[in-house]
């Protein structure tokens, strides 16, 4: 079931990720795959940073934008090695 949990909010940040960037996202496969990393490059950047926002809160709603703010830095970081 985490797995599936794990594809499904990927999916899903990846996916919101792209609309937030510029370029759209890379399809269905790599938006899953940018959004899983998005949350774990999520999950460390706040740990950095100490940002305890979402640390009290634990739902599916969190986990997405957790996720997309990840996959946004990086495809931020990916563009920047693209030009």
């Amino acid at each position: 079931m985490s797995l599936l949990y794990s594809l499904l909010v990927g999916g899903i940040a990846g996916w919101l990720a792209g609309k937030l960037m510029k370029g759209g996202g890379f399809g269905i496969i790599l938006n899953i795959f940018l959004g899983i990393i998005g949350g774990a490059v999520a999950g460390w950047l706040f740990k950095e940073l100490d940002i305890n926002l979402f640390n009290n809160i634990n739902s599916i709603l969190a986990d997405i934008i957790k996720g997309a703010i990840g996959a946004s830095v990086v495809l931020f970081v990916a563009n920047l090695f693209k030009k």
